[in-house]
């Protein structure tokens, strides 16, 4: 199918762009990379009267380090997040995650924003960014505020961001050194959405964990943030019987919907698994 019919818009500037969001109302959209808003605008799921595309505004782009955190643009893109080297060096588990997004072409164009923005439980970026404590930057006709990752998405497809703001920045804390990173990703093929996905993140003291988080993709209406587990592994070792333990607690809060990738009980097993290999492989990468 084709989309219904829209006007175009290219602002220049963030101001810009959001006086055409306050000018024209509910029935305008923000076009970032374009990968989650194009295909339902295809299927006539969306059908918006205004298209804004935020591509021209190049305050919206780029990675910088300010003081013990790392900003990133609305508008970056997965290449570039993959191909920075303050990414990789002070953020490894959001480069372990972009690289598991969809496919090379994808890439290229998608960009970190409006992969939060869309809200999508399916997305890769809301738990990388749960995991990683992120706050993100919207601004809006009063001014900026910063939201924390953890709450940001309220349900299906839905944020804490109003419709006439416009997510500009995300914020991450830089991870103490050496913490343990991973982000473990069961799908069926490549491109496609995750079965069911961990990002975890582990500080070790003295044999023991010290700090733990734990984020999950796609086994619920939205990102999943497994407090119990995080909070009953510290000060444990990490031997197969805690490990067996915060799986367990992580798959008590999905409630994933049953669809071509299995059904709920299949999907919670899967989450405890990949709870497991996320653990096992920070583990591997933490130093005391």
């Amino acid at each position: 199918m084709t989309p219904a019919a829209f006007e175009y818009h290219r602002p220049g500037s963030v101001a810009d762009a959001l006086h055409l969001l306050g000018s024209l109302g509910p029935d305008a959209k923000l076009l970032a990379g374009g990968h989650s808003l194009l295909p339902m605008m295809k299927l006539r799921f969306a059908q918006p009267s205004h298209l804004i595309d935020l591509g021209r505004i190049a305050d919206l782009r780029g990675i910088a380090q300010v003081g013990n955190e790392v900003h990133i643009g609305a508008m970056t893109t997965e290449h570039d997040l993959l191909h920075s080297p303050l990414v990789a060096e002070k953020l490894p588990l959001l480069v372990e995650g972009a690289s598991q997004i969809s496919d090379p072409q994808v890439r290229y164009k998608g960009t970190i924003g409006g992969d939060i923005s869309h809200g999508d439980p399916g997305n890769d970026h809301p738990a990388l960014m749960i995991a990683l404590d992120a706050w993100f930057v919207l601004a809006g006709p009063k001014g900026e505020r910063s939201v924390r990752a953890d709450g940001y998405f309220i349900g299906l497809y839905s944020t804490q961001a109003q419709p006439d703001e416009i997510l500009t920045k995300i914020r991450v804390p830089i991870p103490a050194a050496g913490t343990g990173w991973s982000y473990q990703k069961l799908k069926r093929k490549t491109g496609d959405f995750a079965t069911a996905a961990a990002a975890a993140l582990l500080q070790m003291s003295g044999g023991s964990v010290g700090k733990a988080s734990i984020a999950l993709t796609n086994v619920a209406s939205t990102p999943l943030k497994a407090r119990e587990a995080e909070t009953w592994l510290v000060g444990k070792r990490l031997d197969d019987a805690s490990l067996k333990k915060a799986s367990l607690l992580a798959m008590e809060i999905c409630d994933p919907m049953p669809d071509q990738r299995g059904d709920a009980a299949y999907k919670k097993a899967m989450a405890g698994e990949m709870t497991r290999r996320a653990l096992l492989a920070a583990l591997a990468r933490a130093k005391p």
